[in-house]
């Protein structure tokens, strides 16, 4: 959490100490932290985001908090809703409306942007505004480096958006690797299509395939207002205004330097971001002004893994433990099917694990689907994209099998023949037999050499230290448990540090290390340096 305050009933929920009499229930959790923490499982609500407002009022909510940025206009006070439009907005109408009652509660931060439009409200709104002038570092979720299969994610997703289109973008490396993608396509087109004709050699070609620049740009609708938007608005890509709006989400999430460009961006260009409610951004109802706006929609989204039959799997275990939430991904599943000339895309890595321990992210089958089959779309992995809608089963086991590790297509395609899903005389097409990760690195790593495929694409918070750090905790944090021991032996025996070494020790805080735990990493994080 950096410098933001630590959350009290988290550590409670955490170490098993919270009273009996208070019950937590989350609609989304911070993905695969509470999976070994029973009341947590327990406790948590299955949830589209839209529905999770009424769910709250269900329950007779009577206090709804938040953190608020502030400003005066002619000496008056007024409080903006700035990163959390989301629900509060919802709550408000309700409240106007009579079907809730409660007390609105502020917390205000300088380091919030102040937002202009339905968030922005006055002082009466709220019962009471807490400012005791100390403030708090917001929260930054760092972010992870790209690598060249999120790369070629990216770069497959680039070529199915549509000029003159809508998009909607998630969190995580590949949304970063999305948006460069989409960059690079506008800004060095000439790169993007070798980057693309690389990638997909031997390859049909798409239908549809867009690889031209934006001449008449992007309109952004996505509950989720990422620094990618942003990146996106200043190459000259997200152009499409709707009503003088660029950009409408309902929450916004970021590095520093995100918060930091909002706070400091021209209140021209602030009009022009429109946040409101998760109501607005995340269902179409019977607004035809609304539907008319998001032409050639675009939803992109990451699931972590799919079924052969097009199920998608996002936020579920097999044993039914919950890794994260719903969210607003249904919602925005569905809604590609009910405006015209929309599609889903939801991208996945084709595998997971080092070794021994690799899986295929491809399943036969699985028992806690997010998204079901009769809304299957389009997916996306390193190896492809799968075309699935209005497919038959036959039809849609092939363009899956088509995108998966071809070191897992045996076994998928034996299982999907077992079931007499797909014939028993059909063959992957040998172009897709091919689909392994050294493919993928002859394909883009002399565009990475030239650097064309960054590791950060859209910048990083990470210090030098900190970044030096970063493949040293991911080694360890794959390498298999024979393999920590060894490394262990060799940090334990090792001379003395060297001064950069030491610098990475106190980063870590183990400099001086006090308990066996804190030996045991810092031998650890010696031992994998060699």
């Amino acid at each position: 959490m950096g410098g933001s305050p630590r959350l009290a009933y988290a550590t409670a929920l955490r170490n098993g100490t919270m009273p009996a009499n208070i019950v937590v229930h989350e609609f989304f959790l911070l993905a695969g932290r509470w999976l070994s923490v029973p009341r947590v499982q327990q406790d948590y609500v299955a949830a589209n985001y839209t529905h999770a407002a009424r769910y709250v009022i269900q329950r007779g909510v009577n206090v709804v908090a938040q953190l608020v940025a502030r400003r005066s206009v002619g000496g008056a006070p007024r409080y903006s809703l700035s990163c959390n439009t989301d629900l509060t907005l919802d709550f408000l109408s309700a409240r106007k409306e009579g079907t809730a009652s409660f007390i609105l509660v502020g917390e205000i931060n300088d380091e919030l942007p102040f937002m202009p439009g339905e968030g922005d409200l006055e002082a009466n709104n709220f019962a009471h505004v807490l400012d005791d002038d100390k403030g708090f570092p917001l929260f930054a979720p760092p972010k992870e480096p790209v690598g060249l299969r999120e790369h070629a994610i990216g770069l497959n997703v680039a070529r199915l958006v549509r000029d003159g289109g809508t998009l909607q973008l998630g969190i995580g490396e590949e949304s970063d690797a999305t948006v460069h993608a989409l960059i690079l396509r506008q800004k060095q087109n000439e790169h993007f299509r070798a980057a693309v004709e690389a990638l997909t050699e031997g390859q049909p070609s798409l239908s549809g395939e867009q690889l031209s620049v934006f001449a008449s740009g992007l309109y952004g609708v996505s509950e989720m207002f990422v620094d990618g938007f942003l990146a996106l608005l200043r190459e000259g890509v997200l152009k499409r205004e709707v009503g003088g709006v660029l950009l409408h989400a309902a929450f916004f999430l970021g590095t520093r330097a995100f918060y930091r460009a909002l706070r400091e961006m021209p209140d021209e260009m602030l009009q022009r971001i429109a946040m409101t409610a998760v109501s607005f951004t995340n269902e179409l109802g019977q607004d035809e002004a609304k539907r008319a706006a998001r032409a050639r929609a675009r939803f992109i989204n990451s699931t972590m893994m799919s079924t052969l039959a097009g199920e998608a799997i996002s936020d579920t275990l097999e044993d039914g433990r919950v890794v994260s939430g719903v969210g607003g991904q249904f919602n925005f599943v569905a809604q590609a099917f009910e405006l015209q000339d929309a599609r889903s895309i939801l991208t996945f890595k084709a595998t997971r694990g080092e070794g021994k321990r690799e899986r295929s992210n491809v399943r036969w089958s699985y028992a806690h689907p997010t998204v079901p089959r009769h809304l299957k779309d389009i997916f996306v992995s390193e190896y492809g994209v799968a075309d699935l809608r209005g497919k038959s089963d036959g039809e849609t086991v092939a363009a899956m099998l088509a995108i998966a590790d071809s070191r897992f297509q045996p076994e998928l395609l034996r299982a999907a023949k077992e079931a007499r899903k797909i014939a028993s005389g059909f063959e992957i097409p040998r172009v897709f037999r091919e689909n392994t990760p050294d493919r993928i690195s002859r394909a883009l790593k002399p565009l990475a050499e030239e650097g064309l495929l960054p590791a950060f694409p859209l910048g990083t918070d990470f210090d030098q230290t900190e970044l030096a750090l970063l493949p040293l905790l991911e080694r360890l944090q794959k390498a298999s448990g024979l393999a920590r021991a060894r490394i262990l032996f060799g940090g334990l025996v090792r001379d003395r540090p060297s001064a950069e070494e030491a610098g990475l020790l106190a980063r870590m805080g183990l400099a001086t290390p006090r308990t066996v735990e804190e030996h045991i990493f810092r031998g650890l994080l010696r031992g994998v340096r060699s």
